[in-house]
């Protein structure tokens, strides 16, 4: 006789019987839901902008998209390897970005608040507070693939290299001239650095380890310098998905010619 398996979760002996799903009179759904919808529609522009290859440099203004940078590649349009030609001709289906994609999607896949947002929205792991999951079993981020999450300081450092290049791509642009699009790229930057430097595992690296602060006077004022961005991580988080792509669309608004720079002045 096969002995029947013992349910697991809110069902699980021992667990209050309540007939409803969750006793929640709020509008608990909606935040999770709002989220599915804004990360779908920000990673389909995303997704079709990296390999579409076309509108990603205005030559005029020397903008180049961060969805595009830094672009390395003999296949890049003429002048927007300030950088460099690194490698040669790419395939149609290669992101000129492949060297940073990689680790972008990494640092941002694996940070604890874009966790939060996913987990909720798509796993429904759980969708929030007081609301059952409706997964039998929950191993946390025990195994594969989830334990890859434990990789989020080692994408750090090279977010920070990465934000090395966003800034100067708006340096090198100035030596062109300045103008409404020199403005938001440096908007964006700054706003990257923030998202960046907030991090919990940047906290963590500058002071985590130390047991007096007092020993270390610089480090402790740097720790919380950063803190203060930790505390407003959350909201970096969502700004900057915004700005990434208002940034983008308007280099690809230059770049197709659909309108100018309002007040460009060329050096």
């Amino acid at each position: 006789m096969v002995q029947a398996k013992a349910p697991f979760g809110v069902d699980a002996p021992g667990r209050a019987s309540v007939g409803k799903r969750t006793l929640r009179t709020d509008r608990w759904w909606y935040q999770p839901n709002a989220t599915a919808v804004l990360l779908t529609i920000w990673v389909a522009y995303a997704t079709v902008r990296v390999f579409w290859r076309q509108y990603y440099f205005a030559a005029e203004y020397d903008y180049l998209s961060p969805f595009t940078s830094p672009c390395v590649s003999a296949s890049c349009a003429p002048g927007s390897s300030s950088l460099g030609v690194w490698f040669g001709t790419f395939p149609v289906f290669l992101p000129y970005a492949i060297i940073t994609l990689v680790f972008l999607l990494g640092f941002r896949t694996t940070c604890y608040y874009y966790r939060k947002a996913y987990y909720r929205a798509f796993a429904r792991t759980p969708s929030a507070c007081a609301v059952p999951e409706p997964h039998k079993r929950y191993h946390g981020e025990t195994r594969f693939p989830l334990i890859i999450q434990n990789a989020h300081r080692y994408f750090f450092y090279v977010a920070v290299l990465i934000s090395l290049v966003n800034t100067y791509d708006v340096i090198h642009s100035l030596f062109h001239g300045i103008g409404l699009g020199t403005l938001i790229m440096a908007a964006n930057v700054v706003l990257l650095w923030a998202y960046t430097l907030g991090c919990h595992a940047c906290r963590h690296a500058i002071g985590g380890q130390l047991r007096h602060f007092s020993k270390h006077p610089l480090r402790y004022k740097m720790w919380k310098g950063v803190s203060k961005l930790t505390n407003k991580h959350m909201q970096f988080t969502g700004t900057t998905l915004g700005t990434l792509m208002f940034t983008d669309w308007y280099v690809w608004m230059l770049s197709a010619k659909v309108f100018a720079d309002p007040f460009y002045i060329h050096f």
